[in-house]
């Protein structure tokens, strides 16, 4: 899935999201596993806004992104922080080119845009082929809860003076899997007068151990598995978080 004229929307839109969350949990999980200064790579990176916040720690880091108009932005932001980051368009389904890195990521439900067990288990290689051993796959997605409760057939809305967006979810044609059709209507700059304009999303998820299981076959050990950043996971959990290590 790539995202067309929604990159340039997308950070005016998530500007809500916690990405510091993110941050905070990638900083617990280091200390917890004892590593120091770890070399990270970002699939799914967006506009690179985990990527930039970690750069500015000092992090060494790298973004991986379908789009290329999420990379443009990307490769923007972090040219007005300042920081050095390699930004690489690629599928991470076909992830290549990458070794023996201490920590690979894929956060804020990207993963849950892969639609078949499939691609998710060839992911789970790639990223293994791409650790040093005992390195760590840290990963989020959906749950089943999420996808069926709080997305299920509901419509949501934005509304500024600038940007409305009206976003509908229906149930997908896979099981726990939802699409999004999003409605934009975007203010031209003087004129009092809104461009329309659609995107379309497609996610699926799959139960908690399905991913374990496939984490299994490609070479990974389980050590972890919470909910909603710090907490047990249950039926209501909404993101389920996955810590794996490389045999």
């Amino acid at each position: 899935m790539t995202y067309n004229r929604f990159a340039y929307l997308y950070d005016q839109l998530m500007n809500d999201v916690p990405y510091e969350r993110w941050v905070q949990f990638l900083k617990d999980v280091f200390q917890k596993y004892e590593m120091l200064q770890p070399s990270i790579l970002d699939i799914g990176c967006g506009t690179g806004t985990l990527p930039i916040s970690l750069a500015k720690m000092n992090y060494s880091i790298s973004g991986v992104d379908l789009s290329e108009e999420m990379l443009s932005v990307a490769m923007a932001k972090a040219e007005i922080e300042k920081v050095n980051i390699p930004f690489f368009q690629q599928n991470m389904v076909e992830l290549e080119g990458f070794d023996q890195l201490d920590c690979v990521t894929i956060f804020c439900d990207s993963l849950n845009y892969l639609e078949t067990e499939d691609q998710v288990k060839q992911t789970f290689l790639r990223v293994n082929e791409s650790l040093k051993d005992n390195g760590l796959f840290l990963f989020d997605v959906h749950s089943p809860y999420k996808i069926e409760e709080i997305f299920g057939e509901e419509t949501f809305f934005i509304d500024d003076a600038e940007l409305s967006l009206v976003w509908s979810c229906t149930q997908g044609e896979h099981p726990l899997s939802v699409e999004h059709d999003l409605v934009f209507f975007m203010k031209e700059e003087n004129r009092d007068l809104y461009e329309r304009f659609e995107e379309y999303h497609n996610q699926r998820t799959f139960p908690i151990n399905t991913y374990k299981s496939l984490l299994n076959q490609t070479g990974f050990e389980v050590k972890e598995i919470i909910a909603d950043f710090d907490e047990a996971v249950d039926d209501t959990s909404e993101r389920i978080f996955f810590i794996a290590m490389k045999k």
